[in-house]
């Protein structure tokens, strides 16, 4: 059976401009989220664990929004709306996952600042290299699993009120409501998973972030305490952005979704943050900024 992905508006005019728009917003995703890596990998200076997790995240924000992006673009300019069974299978598995394994990445890029800012003598002995490898491989093996899981349970479920997504991308909220099956099952793994997943890595943050501001305002210099501001409010920053859309769209009930206001929101944590995270951590984090004048814009001579 194929699903047909409906398309996010049929008027030519607005279709063309939101092409337009979108096509943009996404190579500016895929060159900003790519600058990242590469200024990470060729500067000495930024080889730390802090830097290894933001190429991780920078990693993870190219491929969930590869995941999708494609496809949409294709469909709204288009006239092939269908994707496979398995295509969406595939399509909501690795989009899952990727949004999975970003929210534990958060968590863990957290715990790595209270370490640094909180504990900075023994931050080095605390968070090493094979440390900071294994809670990247932690993140991405929680996703994965969790990815793994709801595929499965959503996929088990016979679609049989209609063949139309009415969503720019396979999903689970959106497939759940298209079943005539009891759905009661995925809403629990949904919430249950959801909290493991979802909310607590995000009060880890919140926790994580009071000892942090508690400490911060502890310093009696204005420069070292505006030096660990700057290190941590790009990663603040990106948390509000990211969490606050990401968590509205899958912990909570089937019967509060809306399809029309979940594709705003869903907008926003796949299409929105990853573009604004390389910009986020460019503008807020002088290492960054040092490392991008060091490495790319030419020395006078």
């Amino acid at each position: 059976m194929d699903f047909l992905i409906l398309r996010l508006t049929d008027e030519p005019n607005i279709k063309v401009l939101l092409f337009i728009t979108f096509l943009l917003m996404y190579v500016l995703t895929l060159m900003g989220n790519m600058a990242i890596i590469l200024i990470i990998q060729i500067d000495k200076n930024l080889k730390t664990p802090m830097y290894f997790f933001l190429e991780n995240l920078s990693f993870l924000d190219i491929c969930y929004t590869s995941t999708t992006m494609p496809k949409m673009l294709e469909i709204l300019i288009g006239d092939h709306r269908a994707l496979s069974f398995l295509s969406c299978a595939f399509q909501l598995f690795f989009f899952v996952a990727f949004v999975g394994t970003e929210c534990v990445l958060l968590g863990i890029m957290s715990y790595d600042r209270f370490l640094a800012i909180c504990h900075p003598l023994r931050y080095s002995t605390f968070m090493t290299k094979k440390v900071s490898i294994a809670l990247a491989g932690i993140s991405w093996f929680c996703g994965f699993i969790n990815s793994l899981v709801h595929t499965i349970f959503t996929f088990r479920l016979d679609f049989c009120r209609s063949n139309r997504i009415s969503y720019y991308f396979c999903d689970i909220p959106p497939l759940l409501i298209l079943s005539c099956d009891d759905t009661s099952v995925n809403e629990i793994l949904l919430l249950t998973i959801g909290v493991f997943i979802g909310w607590t890595p995000f009060l880890f943050i919140i926790v994580s972030y009071i000892y942090i501001i508690v400490t911060i305002l502890k310093i009696k210099s204005s420069h070292g305490r505006q030096k660990s501001f700057s290190t941590c409010i790009s990663h603040l920053t990106v948390v509000v952005l990211y969490y606050g859309s990401a968590i509205f769209n899958y912990v909570r009930p089937v019967s509060t979704y809306s399809m029309n206001k979940d594709k705003l929101i869903s907008v926003l944590y796949s299409i929105v943050t990853p573009m604004l995270n390389p910009v986020i951590y460019t503008l807020k984090n002088q290492d960054v900024k040092k490392a991008i004048t060091r490495k790319i814009i030419p020395h006078r001579f």
